[in-house]
Formats: structure tokens, sequence, C-alpha cells
């Protein structure tokens, strides 16, 4: 009995004890929060987060713009993009002299021919060699073979006759051989004004690399420098920016450029520069064509669509055909071909300075029967020449 009073007795004094501990646990007094700590006025504001209220804006009346003090008391200013301006149109120089003036360069390239062709007939005695030598001379420079033996053959006589030879009298005798050879007696002019209407027509041919867009856009401005008005037909649409390379020649002297879409038909453009030209009353109009490699038939077939098309308003008065000069030979079986398609009424050279081949000049005359008109010595906008054979030929043999 006592054992289970002492046993009671523990229990109650354990009990006792949890209670007051939870009791007192409960009680503990919590400890104040810590002060809030000094703003630290270096630090950047706080951006607000989700949710935050925004300050309320204060209730102040709203000013108009002509209440607003602005700087010195002046009215805003606009901008105004400025409005494009057109590009300076160009004087070209005149192509009288022009060859003359571009002998030089002519000379440089040529002297091969012209000092070569001297020193032989300059030797004491001209054997069968000598004579040998001066045929590969004129060979080389794409004089063709036929003219070569012309020539040669005609040196032989007057050398013959003339008998004793000065220097002076050597170079009279060959200048004077070469300018038949070239021909002084071909109508060089090209032919831009008809009597009976205007305007001239004047289509430009050739094959892809010879400068055939260059070469009219410097046409163009051989033409405004002998007092003309010019329309241009880009009628290359097969090239990519042969339009706007023509255009930016003809901006440049102010002739009107006629164009139609890339891969559009060429017979409509061409035809349509005609037409503008005569509402326009141009002095001519040129028309570039695509460059056609002459082996393709289908794009020659072609290039007789236009000149049919064209002729539809009027005869065409020039077809002038572009040929590279360093091509040399290669280029006579374009010619060919060409002449067989439209009928090619004059040859342009094109990059004569950059060859020794002069005799080129020669070869594709009596190839198509039609004489060069003119020729190009350089890469500058006026280095397009009317083709002079007494200056040329001078070009070749020097003062």
């Amino acid at each position: 009995m006592d054992i289970v009073i002492l046993a009671v007795v523990i229990a109650v004094v354990v009990l006792g004890a949890l209670g007051g501990l939870i009791v007192g646990s409960r009680r503990k007094k919590q400890l104040p929060p810590p002060p809030p700590a000094a703003p630290d006025i270096t630090a950047p504001p706080a951006e607000p987060h989700v949710g935050d209220e925004a300050e309320t804006p204060r209730e102040e009346p709203r000013r108009t713009i002509e209440e607003v003090d602005l700087p010195d008391g002046s009215a805003p200013v606009v901008v105004e993009e400025p409005p494009a301006e057109a590009p300076e149109i160009e004087i070209p120089e005149p192509t009288a002299g022009r060859l003359v003036r571009l002998r030089t360069r002519l000379s440089r390239s040529q002297n091969a021919l012209g000092k070569g062709l001297l020193t032989l007939l300059s030797r004491e005695h001209l054997d069968e060699d000598t004579w040998e030598e001066i045929e590969d001379t004129l060979l080389t420079a794409d004089v063709g073979v036929q003219p070569t033996q012309e020539l040669v053959e005609r040196l032989r006589e007057r050398v013959k006759v003339l008998g004793t030879r000065t220097p002076e009298e050597l170079r009279t005798l060959l200048r004077e051989e070469l300018i038949t050879l070239v021909g002084r007696d071909m109508d060089r002019a090209v032919k831009t004004e008809p009597e009976d209407r205007k305007p001239g027509i004047v289509m430009v041919v050739g094959v892809n690399g010879t400068g055939k867009t260059t070469t009219t856009g410097k046409l163009a401005r051989v033409l405004v420098a002998d007092g003309q008005s010019v329309v241009l037909g880009a009628a290359d649409t097969f090239r990519a920016a042969a339009a706007d390379q023509l255009q930016t020649w003809g901006e440049r002297v102010g002739a009107h450029t006629v164009r139609g879409p890339e891969a559009g038909d060429p017979a409509s453009v061409a035809f349509d520069a005609v037409k503008e030209g005569k509402e326009m009353g141009a002095n001519v109009v040129l028309i570039d064509t695509a460059g056609r490699l002459h082996t393709k038939t289908g794009l020659m077939d072609e290039l007789g669509k236009v000149k049919r098309v064209v002729e539809k308003h009027a005869p065409v008065d020039e077809v002038l055909l572009v040929l590279d000069a360093t091509t040399g030979q290669n280029g006579l079986v374009q010619a060919r071909v060409f002449s067989e398609v439209v009928d090619i009424t004059g040859i342009v050279l094109t990059k004569l300075d950059g060859t020794a081949k002069g005799g080129i000049v020669v070869a594709v005359q009596r190839e198509l029967g039609v004489p060069v008109k003119l020729i190009g010595l350089g890469e500058g906008a006026d280095d397009l020449a009317p083709f002079e054979p007494e200056a040329f030929v001078d070009a070749l043999i020097g003062e």
C-alpha cells in the first residue's frame, strides 16, 4: 500500500514540473525588433516590385506647349530632310582633236609595231630575212595575212625605187603606206542626223565583256559634246544593273533613259525608247542591247527581232559593233556572226590602248567591209574618240 502511494506522489510531482516548464515558456517576453538601419544615400533607389502601389500623382493642372518656357523663348524647331539633289550636269570635252590628245597613250601600246617596222626598214641591206621579219611584225600586230602581203609588196617596190634611204624618207614612205592600208577614204562619221526625220536611231551590239554599255554611255557624251540631245534605251534587260549603269551615264550629261523590267522584252524597251525620243524631239536615240554570245543562235535571233521592231518606227541609221581590241583575231569571228544577223555599219574598238595589236583596225575593216568609226583609249569618261587614220598612223610610228 505504501508503495502505491509513493508512486502516485512521484507521478504528481513529475506532471507538475512539466506543466511549469510549458507555462513558463509561453510567458517568456519576446525581444523587440531591431531598429531600422539608416538609409544609404549612395545606394540607388529600390526598384518597385509587383504589387507595389505607385505614388499618388500630385494634383497639378497640366500646361500647354505654349505655356512652357522654351529656351530663348523660341518655338519648337521642325527639322526637315533636305531634298535630294539632282546630279550635276557635266559638260563633256569637245570631240574634235580627241585622238590627238590621246595619241601618247596610243603610241605607248603600239610602239612595237611602228618603231619595229622603221627599225627593220632602216637596215642597210634589206634581204629576204629582213622582209620576213617585217611580215612577222605585221602579222603579230593582227594586220591579217592578205593586208600584210599587200603592204610588204608595195614597200619592196618603193624602197627599190627610192634607193638611198634617209630616216625621214623611210618614215614618210611607211606613213603613206599605212594610211593607205587603214583607209583614208572611208566615211567614218556616225550617222545620227537623218535629213528627213528626227531622231536618228543607233543600235549598239556586241558580246559580253567588250564594254558595250560603257561605250554607249561614252557615245552619249560624244553626241552631247557635239550639241545633240540624246535618249538612251536600256534594252539590255538580261544583265543585272545594266539599266542602272546606263542611266547613270545618261544623268551625268542630262540624257533621258528609257528602261523596262528586269528580264523583260528587249524589243519592247527599244520600241518605247524610239517612241519617247520622237515625243521629246530628241536628236538621237541610242539603244544598248544585251551582250550576246555569238554562239547562241536564239539570242542572236532575238537581236534581229529588236532591229525589226525598232524599224516599225523608222529605219535604224547605225548599227555599231563593239569589239575588244585585246581579243585579236577572235574578234573577227564575232564580227562575222553579228554581220550575218544585223547589217553592221560601223565598228567601235575598245581597249586599244591595252594591246600592241593595232593591226586589228585593218583586219576587221577587211573582214566586214565597214569602217572603224570610234576607238576607246582608256577608262576615262571622255576616252572614246572618233577614229582618224592620219592621227592613228602618226601614233603608230611616232614623231
